[in-house]
């Protein structure tokens, strides 16, 4: 890979069938038997906490190897307060072209347009030995708790990146992920028929999966 094999842009319209597909294969199996995130991006773009701006998508030669998306969330702050933040994801690479650095380097631009976007921190679900070489840390190091999580369970998922220096300095408080990202286990009906118009795959039984 040299920084002139692909470009990052904005997702179009025209490009929707295609990332459902990319995200699809990217996550089946990995999280559970089969997935859902192709339906849970596929929702998020009507969700009124999408961000259209930060809605990225990575090309080589012509093809759509990755994507990345944003929305609105909040720090629910023990003080009473709402900390505005973003949160991200699905964000994924084509399998064939994982472990070979386009998947920090989206990441890492992603960041950049999230700072520029406004965006002061972001809290994430994800892998610290991957997303801690893009300066993410666990959450609870900043003061910032998962909801729901028992005192003292492993919250070692539950990450966050400042994207202006110190931004949670004095934050303290609970995330919860935005409702939008839950829309699969709340219209199963409406998944299964989502489901149904992409070519049929074996869901499996894997060690590592979560759900």
């Amino acid at each position: 890979m040299n920084k002139h094999d692909y470009i990052i842009r904005r997702e179009t319209s025209e490009d929707f069938l295609t990332v459902e597909n990319l995200v699809r294969e990217s996550f089946w199996n990995v999280y559970r038997p089969g997935c859902v995130e192709h339906f849970v991006l596929k929702c998020l773009r009507d969700a009124e906490a999408f961000v259209p701006e930060l809605d990225f998508v990575m090309e080589k030669d012509g093809r759509i190897i990755g994507q990345n998306v944003f929305v609105k969330a909040e720090i629910r702050c023990d003080d009473g307060a709402s900390f505005p933040i973003l949160t991200m994801g699905p964000i994924c690479i084509a399998p064939e072209y994982k472990r070979q650095g386009y998947g920090k380097k989206l990441l890492d631009y992603s960041l950049e347009k999230a700072a520029a976007y406004g965006a002061k921190a972001l809290c994430f679900e994800g892998n610290i030995d991957f997303y801690g070489k893009s300066e993410f840390v666990v959450a609870s190091s900043k003061g910032v708790r998962y909801h729901g999580l028992p005192e003292g369970a492993d919250d070692s998922f539950f990450l966050c990146r400042e994207l202006v220096p110190d931004a949670l300095a004095s934050v303290r408080g609970e995330y919860a992920p935005p409702r939008c990202y839950f829309v699969a286990e709340e219209n199963p009906d409406a998944f299964e028929r989502y489901e149904k118009t992409f070519p049929p795959k074996e869901k499996q039984v894997l060690p590592g999966q979560i759900f």
